[in-house]
C-alpha cells in the first residue's frame, strides 16, 4: 500500500489542514477569476421615506430598474450574481465598468472607490462555521448613489443585514428619517459588528486549546494551533483593509455623504480599529501558545531523558560488578568463595539504593 493511502487512513491531511493553506495563500489577483453563475437570483427592494416603506421581492433584476426615479430612498439587495444581471443593473444605475468588474471578481481586497457620481464599497461579511471550526467570508459590494443603495451578495442563504431590515420597518427609526448615506453606514456597522461575533467564537476556541495544551501537549494540539493561526490570517486579511475603507469614507468630500453622517462613520472606524487590535492580541496568544507547546514537549523529553539517565546510573554498578566477576581469569577474589555470589548480588542492590538516596537528597528527582 502506498504512503498516500496510509495518510488518508490516518486522516493526517485533515488533521493538519493543508487544503486550508491552499485556500488562504493561493490567491493571484492577476489571473481572471472564474465565477460560477448563480442558479437563482433573489432581489429584495426596500423603497422608503419617513412616512412609508414598500417591500418588493423578485427573481429578476429587471423589476428593480424602475426604482431609480421613485423619489424615495431605495435599497436594492441582489442575492446571487450573474454577469448579465450585474451588467444590466450597472448600466441602468450608472455604475462604471471597472466597478462592475470588481463586483464580479472574487478574493478582492476590501476597498472604497468613488467613480462617476457613485461611491463603491467592497468588503467581506464573516461567518464562523461551528462544524468545521473555520472562518468563512462572503464578498459583498455596496454602491451608494443619489437616493439609492445597491448591494450585491454571493450567497442568498445568509447575510448580516437583519438588524438593518428591522430598523427599516420601524417608522420612527433614524434610518427612515435620514438619507441613503446613513443606510450605507448602517450596513457597514452591522458588518463590522458581526466581526466581533466571529472573533468571540475564535476566542472560545483559543481558550479551549490553551487548556488542552497546558494539560496535555500532543500532535493534535499542534495541529489545532496551526489551524487557528490560519483562521487568524483570514480575520486579519479581511479586517485590516476595512479600516482603510472606513477612513477613506470619512475623508471623502463626496456630495453623496452628508456632513452630519461623518460622526457615525467615525464610530465604525473606532470599532474596526478595536477589532484589529483584538486580532493582533489573538495572534500574540497563538504564538505564545506555540512556544508553550514547544516548551512542554521539551520538558517531557527532559523528564524522559532524566529517568533514562537515572536508570542507566542505577544499573551501572551491577553491570560493572557482573563484568568483573565474569572475566576469564583463573584467579578472581571470592570467585570460588561459598558466599561470593551473595556478596556480588548484595553489592548490586546496595550500591544502586545508596545512589538513589544521594540523588533524592540532592533533589535531582
Amino acid at each position: 500500500m502506498k504512503s498516500g493511502k496510509y495518510l488518508r487512513m490516518l486522516g493526517l491531511p485533515l488533521l493538519f489542514g493543508s487544503h486550508r493553506t491552499k485556500e488562504i495563500l493561493h490567491v493571484n489577483p492577476t489571473i481572471i477569476p472564474f465565477r460560477e453563475e448563480a442558479n437563482e437570483v433573489s432581489v429584495f427592494i426596500y423603497d422608503y421615506n419617513g412616512e412609508s416603506l414598500t417591500e418588493h421581492h423578485s427573481g429578476s433584476v429587471e423589476d428593480c430598474l424602475d426604482f431609480k426615479t421613485s423619489n424615495h430612498i431605495s435599497w436594492i439587495n441582489i442575492d446571487g450574481l450573474r454577469k448579465s444581471d450585474v451588467e444590466k443593473v450597472s448600466n441602468h444605475y450608472g455604475i462604471h465598468p471597472l466597478l462592475m468588474e470588481d463586483i464580479l471578481s472574487i478574493n478582492q481586497r476590501p476597498k472604497m472607490d468613488e467613480v462617476e457620481g457613485v461611491l463603491f464599497c467592497l468588503l467581506n461579511m464573516l461567518y464562523f462555521n461551528d462544524l468545521k471550526k473555520t472562518v468563512e467570508a462572503e464578498q459583498v459590494s455596496i454602491v451608494l448613489g443619489n437616493d439609492f443603495v445597491i448591494s450585491f451578495q454571493e450567497d442568498s442563504r445568509r447575510d448580516v443585514f437583519d438588524p438593518v431590515r428591522t430598523k427599516l420597518k420601524l417608522p420612527k427609526s433614524i434610518v427612515r428619517q435620514r438619507s441613503a448615506d446613513y443606510l450605507l453606514y448602517a450596513m457597514l456597522d452591522v458588518i463590522v459588528d458581526n466581526y466581533f461575533v466571529v472573533m468571540e467564537k475564535v476566542s472560545e476556541q483559543i481558550e479551549i486549546l490553551e487548556e488542552e495544551v497546558i494539560r496535555r501537549s500532543n500532535t493534535r494540539s499542534l495541529a489545532r494551533i496551526n489551524q487557528l493561526r490560519k483562521e487568524l490570517i483570514i480575520l486579519k486579511r479581511n479586517i485590516t483593509p476595512v479600516r482603510d475603507l472606513v477612513n477613506a469614507i470619512i475623508r471623502s468630500e463626496s456630495d453623496l455623504l452628508e456632513e452630519r453622517t461623518t460622526k457615525y462613520f467615525k464610530d465604525v472606524y473606532d470599532h474596526i480599529v478595536q477589532a484589529y487590535d483584538l486580532c493582533e492580541n489573538y495572534r500574540d496568544v497563538i504564538m505564545s501558545m506555540q512556544d508553550l507547546y514547544i516548551n512542554n514537549v521539551n520538558l517531557k523529553m527532559n523528564e524522559v531523558m532524566k529517568v533514562m539517565a537515572i536508570v542507566t546510573c542505577v544499573l551501572a554498578p551491577a553491570t560493572v560488578i557482573g563484568g568483573i566477576f565474569g572475566m576469564n581469569f583463573d584467579v578472581i577474589p571470592y570467585a570460588h568463595h561459598k558466599w561470593g555470589f551473595y556478596f556480588a548480588v548484595g553489592a548490586m542492590f546496595f550500591i544502586p539504593l545508596w545512589m538513589l538516596w544521594i540523588f533524592k537528597k540532592r533533589g535531582w528527582f
